[in-house]
């Protein structure tokens, strides 16, 4: 493979064994997982809850055993637009492409353990999309505003961040465009600094420091915040055994879920300018504690509970591109794969190869802006060097003028 297909696969295969792993401790605390599993989970493991088709009414997903969740059911979505686009996205594309991959046709849900529409297994917040934009027919830049604040834009942006790769600040403008029909404040916030992010993991030398660095750098308000202070905890760890509950109180006060997880007050997931959501904070946090390796990045947040699949998803996704396809474990992309019934490198093939096409059409885009605007400094040039010579011109008759007065008198 070239470095932009190997860093791709490992981005999108490393995000989606990140979250099969954290969607069987999702929603719980260390403590519990630890008593559960008999120890630190490192693999796949059951479900937390054995009778998991009723334990949770609202949510009665297979998680565990290697099931990929909505995260990568989202981000596989993604690519699939990107491939039918063929170019940069926007808002405007939610409407026409994303909502269709949504509930125009039946997909394999390994949750669900059947063939279903994308739309019967996603979350309240990212069933807005399809409420708002295909029902409600608001216009796609403003949809996000009222939903849910939460991670579920950033959770499948990482496919943004590839197509920009190597150029963040791009990625983050195209991930805030794409995500305003989705989501708002610091939920849409999170998803362009998570596609910045990616697009600076892909960066030939690269590491986890200029990850962190260019977060900071476009990072706003809370989730800037945020970041900087999970990072600055999490550098005073070598592993992230007892790393959990520094981090967690790092990110405390820019966080509106409750400690108990599911047991939110009434300010919860509201727009603020203050606030983050948790799960892209500790992402680059437990990416700090590992120095970039991939294991160890996606281990921390799968053993830190809370909403699991989700950061260790984002976790794998940088650590992934920036180790590509070879650091992640073979046997757990092997696992999940089978587990998911879901092939999980091809997506990656796809994604390198709509970024090699974009970064080709941006390039022959930006030579004929180039060439335009050379030809207009050239005339303002001239234009200079024109005015410059009536001057010079008014100037030598003025002497001359000048001295054949003197002369006369």
């Amino acid at each position: 493979m070239t470095p932009l297909e190997d860093r791709a696969t490992g981005c999108v295969a490393g995000a989606a064994v990140g979250d099969a792993l954290g969607g069987a401790t999702e929603g719980w605390t260390p403590e519990q997982i630890a008593t559960r599993y008999g120890g630190y989970v490192e693999g796949i493991v059951p479900p937390y809850n054995e009778d998991w088709a009723n334990a949770r009414p609202i949510a009665p997903y297979h998680k565990g055993d290697g099931h990929i969740t909505d995260d990568t059911l989202m981000t596989h979505a993604l690519i699939r637009v990107y491939e039918k686009a063929g170019g940069h996205l926007g808002a405007y594309s939610m409407a026409e492409y994303f909502v269709p991959e949504l509930m125009g046709e039946r997909r394999w849900i390994p949750e669900l353990e059947a063939e279903a529409l994308p739309l019967q297994r996603i979350f309240l917040a990212e069933k807005w999309i399809v409420a708002r934009l295909h029902y409600g027919h608001v216009d796609p830049r403003e949809a996000g505003v009222g939903n849910i604040v939460n991670c579920g834009a950033a959770m499948y942006v990482a496919p943004v961040g590839i197509v920009n790769a190597a150029d963040p600040d791009a990625a983050y403008a195209e991930a805030i465009d794409l995500t305003g029909a989705h989501q708002s404040s610091y939920g849409r916030e999170a998803a362009g600094v998570m596609a910045a992010a990616v697009a600076e993991a892909m960066r030939p030398g690269a590491t986890f420091d200029s990850v962190v660095a260019t977060c900071l750098r476009l990072a706003k308000d809370g989730t800037r915040a945020a970041i900087e202070a999970v990072c600055e905890a999490a550098a005073g760890f070598g592993h992230w055994e007892g790393s959990f509950e520094t981090l967690r109180a790092a990110v405390r006060p820019f966080d509106t879920v409750a400690d108990t997880y599911r047991d939110q007050g009434l300010g919860a997931r509201r727009p603020s300018r203050v606030h983050s959501i948790e799960e892209l904070p500790l992402a680059l946090g437990f990416l700090v504690v590992a120095k970039g390796d991939y294991r160890d990045t996606v281990l921390g947040g799968v053993n830190y509970g809370r909403d699991a699949d989700s950061i260790a998803s984002m976790g794998g996704a940088i650590a992934g591109a920036l180790g590509g396809l070879g650091s992640i474990p073979r046997e757990w992309v092997t696992q999940v794969a089978e587990a998911s019934r879901t092939d999980l490198e091809a997506p990656g093939r796809v994604i390198a190869d709509v970024a090699r096409k974009v970064h080709a059409d941006d390039a022959a885009r930006r030579r004929a802006v180039e060439a335009d605007f050379a030809t207009l400094a050239a005339f303002a040039d001239r234009s200079d060097r024109d005015d410059h010579a009536g001057r010079d011109d008014r100037s030598n008759h003025a002497d001359r003028s000048d001295r054949s007065d003197r002369a006369g008198r």
